[in-house]
């Protein structure tokens, strides 16, 4: 089954925009389908194509880039017959899959676009990590665009399923509620969505028929291969990325989500986790998100980058995470978080949803905590904050039928003038009320 994925028409448009003077880069978390829709985009755009897969490169390419490159003619021809194809000048595409095992290719697209004879695209994992970048030159001619799971529209493509979103979109600009047949239903598909996660060897296991077990089984594999490259890339920390990662799950659980750093040790400090955390970041494997102290439309100039919450890319990894010391987790079990049976911290799924959703928008993240320990009345905190025409909007995330929101009526009085609407994302149908648009958590899409 071909899934389709949204990127695919960045790629068009930048191929018609680009006409050769750049080079594209996917930059994405491992599996999240990099190489699958760049093949796509080669096989359907192109009249011929030759995929160069930097993680199992031969000897023989390896030494065509070292000797080869300053006479392109014959590079190119050795490369044609290498792989048995024909290359046609603006007609062809050259892809450098997994580009970071190979940086010196990666350096040489400056000179392979300013010849201009082929299109060229890149895909990479970890790709700004310092260890994949040293001693060499990032070509300028390097456009760049980031890849993240797959999500929630996309999803129900999957599900062969084209009409829901946009119907949603009708009523979220009409404002209108949905009534409860048609929430339930489409909540149902969200809950799916959050518990089987959007890495397509995820949704493809889980899909032939709705297996909750092979998913869970496609995202162990995913995750052992994250630990496998904390192993090779993180050397020298690689204790700190994993005690990070692996306390997500028990840090997300808590009434209030900041990343403690003491439940690491009575030691820890962020100076010496630092590194870990930006690892973790660069990877695309976490969504990090900032304490902001003095909420306003330049989110980033009052950022605590101390205090931080931080997020799984993918909430279907995170649901794996949080079950781990299970052999496999059971359809049963699944299927009891799917329809609110097991005491499960379904906060913690929905927070870690809205931030997936919200970064896969274009949102750097933040969120607003102000603590009062002499005057408890004056303590709030505000999930995210997010800019919307030139004011910021605040978002509290609530996972049931739950309405009762101090911090947010606190924020609001104290920022008056400042934000534009306030939200809440919670798990009941559209409404507005007391100027708060309250959304149910799959409407996030919108933001």
């Amino acid at each position: 089954m071909i899934l389709k994925r949204k990127i695919y028409q960045d790629l068009i448009e930048w191929k018609k925009t680009s006409n050769g003077s750049t080079a594209l880069m996917i930059d994405g978390a491992r599996r999240v389908g990099k190489s699958f829709v760049a093949e796509e985009f080669a096989k359907n755009e192109y009249k011929s194509y030759i995929i160069i897969d930097f993680a199992n490169i031969s000897k023989d390419i390896e030494n065509m880039f070292s000797n080869e490159r300053y006479d392109l003619d014959l590079f190119f021809q050795k490369l044609s017959t290498f792989y048995g194809v024909v290359l046609y000048p603006r007609e062809s595409l050259i892809v450098f899959d997994e580009v970071q095992q190979f940086p010196a290719a990666r350096q040489f697209i400056k000179y392979l676009v300013a010849d201009g004879r082929y299109d060229y695209l890149e895909t990479g994992s970890l790709i700004r990590l310092k260890k994949n970048t040293q001693n060499i030159v990032i070509p300028s001619e390097e456009e760049h665009i980031e890849m993240f799971p797959m999500d929630f529209e996309e999803f129900l493509w999957a599900l062969e399923d084209n009409v829901t979103v946009p119907s949603l979109k009708e009523f979220y600009d009409k404002r209108r509620p949905l009534g409860d047949a048609v929430h339930r239903k489409v909540m149902n598909c969200f809950k799916q969505y959050m518990l089987v996660g959007g890495m397509p060897q995820a949704v493809l296991a889980y899909l032939p028929d709705k297996s909750f077990e092979r998913a869970d089984r496609a995202k162990r594999t995913i995750l052992n291969l994250y630990r496998e490259d904390v192993t090779k890339f993180a050397e020298g920390y690689e204790d700190k990325v994993f005690a990070i990662f692996d306390n997500i799950p028990a840090q997300l659980s808590k009434k209030e989500k900041k990343y403690k750093l003491s439940s690491l040790g009575t030691e820890a400090r962020f100076r010496t986790y630092e590194d870990a955390f930006v690892w973790l970041h660069e990877a695309m494997i976490i969504n990090q998100c900032y304490n902001c102290t003095d909420p306003n439309i330049g989110l980033a100039l009052s950022s605590d980058h101390t205090t931080q919450k931080c997020y799984v890319s993918d909430t279907g990894l995170l649901v794996t995470m949080a079950f781990m010391d299970l052999p496999y987790i059971q359809n049963e079990l699944y299927k009891s978080i799917l329809f609110d049976r097991l005491n499960i911290n379904e906060g913690m799924l929905m927070e870690n949803i809205v931030a997936q959703i919200l970064r896969r928008n274009g949102h750097k993240l933040y969120f607003y905590s102000r603590s009062d320990s002499l005057h408890r009345e004056n303590h709030m905190e505000i999930d995210f904050l997010i800019s919307e025409n030139r004011k910021i909007s605040p978002i509290e995330v609530k996972s049931g039928k739950y309405q009762i929101h101090s911090s947010l009526d606190k924020f609001m009085a104290k920022f008056k003038g400042r934000y534009r609407q306030p939200y809440i994302l919670y798990t009941k149908d559209l409404m507005m009320k007391d100027d708060i648009l309250y959304l149910p958590v799959y409407m996030a899409i919108f933001l």
